[in-house]
């Protein structure tokens, strides 16, 4: 004779099994979403940077004429 099914069981392990795929998703949301901010965070210091030297200076290079 088989044995009954056991609901509770097998809805707990569905419901075991769903919450660790959207903990792996969080976790590779989060992650995808760090490695943005880092990548923003460090495209914007350079970018700042390389503009404050440049507003300061408004002569032309040495050595050539406007025209």
């Amino acid at each position: 004779m088989a044995f009954r099914p056991n609901f509770r069981q097998q809805r707990s392990d569905r419901d075991r099994a769903a919450r660790s795929r959207q903990d792996e998703k969080l976790q590779k949301m989060h992650a995808r979403s760090a490695q943005r901010k880092a990548e923003r965070e460090g495209s914007v210091l350079p970018q700042d940077e390389t503009a404050a030297p440049a507003s300061e200076d408004t002569s032309p290079p040495a050595g050539k004429t406007a025209g």
